[in-house]
């Protein structure tokens, strides 16, 4: 059997806007979920009906951006008029089925989106106030180990999964 590299865990990660990492945040961020946007299928010839995709269409993204306090970073989130460009730079630990031996493997999301609300949070004596700023993602990468996964560009007609740009024959015909 050849040797694996199971992946187990991110090790580390940091959060950074236009290059300039940001600091008070919470120890986790929720990735956007890709939905497709759909269409019901029926008529004839088809028994009933089904729910079809449309290639690179996608519902509404939205992303949580979660800080501990309110502080000077996540005020930096707050213009409307500004498209936010973020990255995420994360360490994924991996353990080899042969040897056991630990590895590593960068991965990189890079968002780009509107901010959409604020959550100031609480004030509790001895606790997180657990604020947060909501944008609509706009644009996705995901890389890993250097290597593109998926890009998402909703407003230049990009949708490319492994390397394969899956609008090209529809951007051909129109």
């Amino acid at each position: 059997m050849a040797n694996l590299n199971i992946p187990e865990t991110i090790n580390n990660f940091n959060v950074y806007k236009n290059g300039t990492q940001l600091i008070g945040l919470s120890g986790e961020i929720t990735l956007p979920d890709f939905e497709p946007v759909s269409d019901t299928v029926s008529g004839a010839g088809i028994l009933g009906e089904f729910e079809t995709s449309i290639i690179g269409m996608f519902s509404s993204m939205k992303m949580d951006i979660p800080f501990r306090i309110l502080n000077n970073d996540i005020f930096t989130l707050m213009n409307p008029t500004e498209v936010l460009d973020l990255t995420f730079r994360a360490s994924a630990q991996y353990v080899s089925n042969g040897t056991g031996a630990l590895s590593y493997k960068g991965m990189r999301v890079v968002v780009r989106g509107k901010q959409k609300t604020f959550k100031q949070g609480s004030l509790k004596q001895g606790a997180q106030m657990n604020a947060s700023v909501s944008i609509e993602v706009l644009y996705i990468l995901i890389e890993i180990d250097g290597t593109t996964k998926i890009e998402l560009d909703k407003l230049n007609s990009v949708y490319k999964v492994n390397g394969v740009d899956l609008l090209a024959q529809i951007k051909k015909q129109c």
